[in-house]
């Protein structure tokens, strides 16, 4: 539940969450970032692609780049979350900073994505006063630093840690259906623990919420394929595939249109979508031009 809105993703009709960057330091599309309209459009056109949520972020979680302050980075993302909910867009505010996540309710926001594992419970109390969701991720890494823990069970950690902050979520008034749960790609893991998560996320579903996947681009794919992250798209969609066979239900993408279009084919082949029987290719669509 995001602010009255019931959402209800699954495996089968997973939701798409378009990111927007309104970071220059992004490790992704930092060069992209532009002018508020720009934002704008951009945040727009994904919701044309597909997109049922937006990600606003205006700090970047790479560690070779210093912290932005809570009030640069909320000029940063509040603008355009108001304008984007002006627009009738569900919109998340990718911040760990209570400041941020206040200012960005205050504009319209209705998710909280918080990639730091909950570190400031006071973003749990903002999302309860206002009754906003909430992602807990795992991590074990503070944020804007890289560290790599020794994980005698990387699966069992990510199960462990985030029980205990769900735990303390609800003990500052996150409800049960406010709160989203990210298994953390990349965050404190090297490439192969990434890997041994996303082979074992049915265990992370029978915490019994929704799994946000947030695979896109990521290093992991990079490590594997050997790519940058803007050549990554068909690793990703690897990724994704095998996330949602393992219980995700709400995907975090760069590249919403080819996720959208994979989505599509895949429920289709699955059984999962229905293909009438009359169903025709646009002759316009036969050929290149």
């Amino acid at each position: 539940m995001l602010r009255g809105r019931e959402l209800r993703p699954s495996p089968e009709r997973p939701l798409i969450m378009g990111i927007v960057n309104a970071s220059p330091e992004s490790f992704s599309d930092g060069a992209l970032v532009g002018g508020l309209d720009d934002q704008l459009e951009r945040a727009l056109a994904m919701r044309d692609e597909g997109a049922d949520l937006i990600d606003v972020g205006g700090e970047s979680g790479v560690s070779d780049r210093p912290p932005v302050d809570a009030a640069a980075e909320a000029g940063r993302v509040v603008p355009l979350v108001e304008r984007l909910a002006a627009e009738g867009v569900v919109v998340s505010v990718d911040t760990w900073k209570p400041e941020v996540a206040r200012a960005a309710l205050d504009a319209g926001a209705a998710l909280v994505n918080d990639v730091s594992g909950l570190r400031d419970p006071a973003v749990a109390e903002a999302c309860a006063g206002v009754g906003a969701g909430l992602v807990v991720t795992h991590t074990r890494a503070a944020p804007k630093h890289k560290s790599f823990p020794a994980y005698r069970d990387v699966v069992g950690d990510v199960v462990g840690f985030l029980r205990e902050r769900m735990d303390v979520a609800r003990a500052h008034g996150v409800r049960e259906d406010q709160l989203v749960l990210d298994p953390g790609p990349d965050l404190a893991k090297l490439p192969a623990e990434t890997v041994a998560v996303v082979r074992s996320l049915p265990a992370v579903a029978e915490l019994g919420r929704p799994l946000l996947l947030a695979l896109s681009r990521k290093d992991f794919v990079g490590a594997l394929t050997g790519r940058a992250p803007r050549e990554r798209l068909a690793g990703t969609l690897a990724a994704i595939a095998a996330g949602l066979d393992g219980g995700g239900s709400i995907l975090r993408v760069h590249d919403v249109a080819p996720v959208a279009d994979f989505v599509a084919v895949r429920a289709a082949l699955r059984g999962e979508r229905d293909v009438p029987a009359e169903l025709r290719l646009d002759p316009s669509l036969r050929r290149a031009v």
